[in-house]
């Protein structure tokens, strides 16, 4: 069952190639820190299993979608898989020394809740790792979204659950910036059309339709235009910079 929407982006749809690479990067840098036992939130498609599985004592994940958590089962049967909705976690208290949860805090209506759930389920000393879009870089609402954060509002949020609290960013290359700032130009030609401002007007559930068609056919429009660029672009055009408010994502590093 396919379950990619330009939402869920995949590593086998071309057009998603960038967004699929900014993505896999926060494994990658988190793969430098993990150990012990792991819990990921929100796991998706198993994008990064594979990336940090070796470094950790052992790995448990959750993910609402019970078709994608099966195969992924099957794929990875040394990993704890649970399907479920969260907020709550279906763990015990301090049962992980790291959580990881990627693209996931934007999604969750009660996020303080949250928050306060992967503190829970963390031994004192333990590390979380959470990334989500930085709002000033959004290039238009995101009906998928409850909400985004700047680096201060989700430095704030942490900080009630957690004793150390760190927001870094994952920004991008120039060739990353080039894809960014075509996209930018092609998202505004797009919102000309929309003289009501009815993306900010509407309710969220009236707009993810037109918004899946609109993106999509937004990021074949790119590919076709700039297929080298697309296809090209990997993991490792994605830099953590100290600087997040001009990054893509933010990165939360949160320490109990």
């Amino acid at each position: 069952m396919a379950v990619y929407t330009t939402e869920i982006a995949s590593e086998t749809i071309s057009s998603d190639n960038p967004i699929h690479q900014r993505l896999l990067r926060a494994y990658v840098l988190a793969a430098d820190y993990v150990q012990g036992d792991l819990l990921e939130v929100g796991c998706g498609e198993g994008r990064g299993i594979g990336r940090l599985l070796p470094k950790v004592s052992t790995y448990s994940a959750i993910d609402k979608i019970t078709t994608v958590v099966e195969n992924l089962k099957a794929k990875f049967p040394e990993v704890r898989f649970t399907s479920g909705n969260i907020p709550p976690l279906p763990y015990a208290d301090h049962s992980f020394d790291c959580v990881v949860s990627f693209q996931v805090i934007e999604h969750i209506f009660d996020d303080h809740t949250f928050l306060q759930e992967i503190s829970r389920v963390m031994r004192p000393g333990g590390t979380a790792f959470i990334t989500t879009p930085n709002r000033p870089m959004s290039l238009s609402r995101n009906p998928w979204h409850e909400r985004e954060y700047t680096a201060s509002e989700l430095a704030e949020a942490a900080k009630k659950y957690f004793n150390k609290v760190t927001v870094k960013g994952v920004a991008g290359n120039e060739k990353v910036m080039q894809y960014y700032e075509r996209n930018k130009k092609s998202v505004q030609k797009l919102m000309r059309w929309d003289v009501f401002d009815l993306q900010h007007r509407l309710p969220a559930s009236l707009l993810r339709l037109p918004y899946e068609m609109m993106n999509r056919l937004n990021r074949n429009k790119l590919k076709a235009t700039a297929d080298t660029l697309v296809a090209s672009i990997r993991q490792d055009d994605y830099i953590l910079t100290d600087q997040p408010e001009q990054a893509l994502d933010l990165f939360l590093i949160a320490t109990k």
